[in-house]
């Protein structure tokens, strides 16, 4: 069982920055392959980026390339999202999820965290 806690929203003009970050609980936080979504309100939640758990390889959606980074400390067991360059159409709810290894979907899912960008 993995418990995931995000942290770090807020309300932040339009080219600003915001790091986000999402505490994990569990033995094996190294097994998994942590991801960030969001929702916008009336919107479906999307996939923002992710992390693998083998290689520590990189996935972004097309929307964040260039302005969002993912990270991970295995051993703080924590996974960050740095955002920088926020745009208005950023503004939206950001879950934090981890997916087993053998696995196809995410298995855990944290309460999310506002982010709000100004214009």
């Amino acid at each position: 069982q993995v418990q995931l806690v995000e942290s770090g929203g807020g309300l932040v003009q339009a080219g600003g920055s915001l790091r986000l970050s999402c505490a994990a609980s569990g033995r094996t936080f190294s097994r998994y392959t942590m991801g960030w979504f969001r929702q916008a309100p009336g919107k479906e939640r999307e996939f923002v980026a992710a992390i693998s758990w083998s290689d520590g390889s990189t996935y972004y959606a097309d929307s964040v390339k260039g302005r969002f980074t993912i990270s991970r400390d295995n051993a703080k067991k924590v996974v960050y999202l740095q955002m920088d360059s926020l745009k208005p159409e950023d503004t939206a709810v950001y879950y934090c999820a981890a997916r087993n290894s053998w696995s196809a979907g995410y298995d855990y899912w944290g309460q999310g965290t506002q982010v709000t960008v100004s214009s």
